[in-house]
């Protein structure tokens, strides 16, 4: 863990947002979150308008599964040099781009297919696009880190969740849609495929940052090789890959555990339920909103415009806050507004339909969600080491979505066995215990002198 950082100024936090890299990111950003809704919600509504059968429609979900499993491949991304690619470009900048491409290739394949008529080939193209994404997550996520010491992870984290919702909440959604209504859903996926430049652009304008790895993690991955090599009269290239596997896959979990010690565990359970609170609301608010018959069009509105907006408010708060007051102190606070928003759900059940009841609702929500969001991939970069960035943060990434999207499974039982205010003040309970566990976490770091 990092030394308590000293406080900054408004003035230096403003020009710490004027950094190319932090800047940069908020082009990334939007290049991770363009692809997520054109595998997932709009491309729902093509097939819907192609008269696919909706069971068909929800077998695409699946595709989802490759954000969820990116960290089987992530040690690729870590180690694994392309030809041509890594030379030019670096080990990060490199991958990002061949993600990129594989991004707008499967757009360009999905714009010139018929779902109607070639499902198959549908399918697959959005496949490629979903392993293309999660591949660019694994390699962006890693040059987050590399780039800017500590200090700058939040700032970093709020632009990326800025680039990151206006790309997916309204280009890759709401103008998408609007594309399809003026024009059709071929020149829409070809807009779409288009807009991948942008990330192309920056990845080539941006610098490759430093790899380092430091000499005790050296020794400490050489170690671990010796260790479990056991048979020492394989072949050659056996061993190399063994050697290779080793080091690429086993030691990032050897390595966060060495660091951690006994707080490994906490810290991972930590990361498992921190976000509880907002996934599990999140489930049944779309249902939520409807029973108390608001139109899709005031739903859409107000979470489009109002949402949005909120959502990079808070980010760009959070990252600011992090930078003057440390990440820990941002935690707590990000989980405490979450517990409260959800609780503002539970009000708003008890109110009934008041648009601007909902106008204030969906706009708390997402700025607690923007500031939490700011903090919490703040707190996990810093928990990587540079050796192992992508793979140890792809753990992080997929955990901390994995039990939170398992409870959240249950949230329509308990609606319809007890009512959306219960329903909201269990969402705002669960996230209860991430808040005593960062009270743990800022005690023991206080007591060892950390931030």
């Amino acid at each position: 863990m990092a030394k308590t950082a000293t406080v900054r100024s408004w003035g230096e936090i403003w020009q710490a947002y004027t950094d190319r890299r932090v800047m940069g990111m908020l082009f990334l950003g939007f290049s991770a979150g363009l692809p997520f809704p054109l595998v997932f919600a709009t491309l729902s509504a093509w097939l819907n308008d192609a008269k696919v059968e909706k069971a068909t429609i929800g077998f695409f979900a699946w595709i989802g599964l490759t954000y969820s499993l990116k960290v089987f491949w992530s040690p690729i991304v870590d180690r694994v040099q392309l030809p041509f690619l890594t030379r030019w470009l670096g080990q990060r900048r490199g991958w990002m781009l061949l993600a990129q491409v594989g991004i707008a290739a499967g757009l360009f394949g999905m714009a010139s297919t018929n779902p109607a008529l070639h499902l198959t080939a549908m399918a697959l193209f959005a496949l490629l696009v979903a392993f293309s994404s999660a591949t660019q997550d694994v390699s962006l996520d890693a040059y987050r880190i590399e780039a800017v010491g500590a200090d700058l992870q939040g700032m970093m984290a709020g632009m990326y969740q800025s680039g990151y919702r206006i790309a997916a909440s309204l280009v890759g959604g709401a103008v998408a849609l609007y594309l399809a209504q003026w024009t059709s859903w071929h020149m829409t996926y070809l807009v779409m495929m288009g807009c991948m430049s942008v990330g192309i652009i920056t990845v080539l304008l941006i610098r490759e940052p430093p790899h380092v790895i430091n000499q005790g993690t050296q020794q400490m991955e050489q170690r671990v090789i010796d260790y479990l090599e056991g048979n020492q009269h394989l072949p050659p290239l056996i061993m190399r890959f063994n050697a290779w596997f080793i080091g690429a896959v086993v030691c990032p979990f050897v390595d966060f555990f060495r660091r951690n010690g006994k707080s490994a565990m906490f810290i991972l359970l930590f990361i498992a339920i921190y976000r509880i609170g907002e996934i599990v609301l999140g489930n049944m608010a779309n249902p939520f909103y409807l029973d108390l018959q608001f139109s899709k069009i005031e739903i859409a509105n107000i979470s489009k415009i109002y949402g949005v907006l909120m959502t990079i408010l808070g980010a760009m708060i959070g990252g600011s806050m992090v930078l003057r007051f440390g990440v820990m102190r941002i935690l707590l606070l990000g989980a405490v507004l979450v517990t409260l928003s959800n609780l503002l759900f539970a009000q708003l059940a008890v109110i009934g339909h008041d648009l601007g009841w909902l106008t204030f609702v969906i706009s708390a929500d997402n700025f607690s969600g923007g500031l939490a969001g700011s903090a919490f991939i703040a707190y996990l970069s810093r928990l990587t080491n540079t050796a192992y960035t992508a793979t140890q943060y792809a753990l992080f990434s997929s955990l901390m979505t994995l039990f939170p999207k398992t409870i959240a499974g249950f949230s329509g039982i308990i609606v319809g066995t007890y009512g959306y205010p219960v329903f909201f003040t269990y969402a705002a309970m669960l996230e209860v215990p991430a808040i005593i566990m960062v009270l743990y976490l800022m005690y023991r770091q206080a007591k060892s002198g950390d931030a």
